[in-house]
């Protein structure tokens, strides 16, 4: 972890990190299959024009960057003092929260999320401070960590 690491204060350490989950690729993916397929249904003799399999391609290969480069940018960390989210590759937006600064942590799962292990963290500081973190790996488990190391920090 990068930004994490460097960023640590003297005797923090992290208790947990979570990464992006998988599914972000997803979109990036289908539209991939569906230029390949419009690619395919052209050289055919097909109705669809090879025009849209192009569209289609780049609309996929944008998304797979852009999701490529959310998933190396992001991190999200629980440390003995803190809990810290960063996101952004050339512009980034950080929020750190001492433990004793954090309210509450929310945590929102569409079925999809459900399924296959990914949800929406929000870190709710003191006053209006709202963090909000989409399609973390592991939620609910970010959360019991988060919970018991701010337990801790304050027995």
């Amino acid at each position: 972890m990068g930004y994490v690491d460097r960023n640590l204060m003297r005797d923090e350490q992290v208790i947990h990190e979570a990464k992006m989950h998988w599914f972000i690729f997803v979109p990036g993916v289908v539209f991939l299959i569906a230029g390949a397929y419009l690619f395919f249904a052209a050289s055919l003799g097909g109705n669809a024009g090879p025009a849209l399999g192009m569209i289609s391609t780049m609309v996929a290969i944008i998304s797979l960057m852009k999701a490529l480069i959310a998933k190396l940018s992001t991190e999200l960390a629980v440390t003995s003092k803190r809990v810290i989210a960063k996101v952004g590759f050339i512009g980034r937006t950080t929020a750190e929260l001492n433990h004793s600064k954090v309210e509450s942590f929310n945590v929102e799962q569409s079925i999809f999320g459900r399924i296959f292990g990914f949800g929406t963290v929000i870190v709710n500081g003191t006053g209006a401070n709202k963090t909000t973190i989409p399609n973390i790996d592991s939620p609910l488990e970010f959360r019991r960590s988060a919970m018991q190391s701010i337990d801790d920090s304050q027995s």
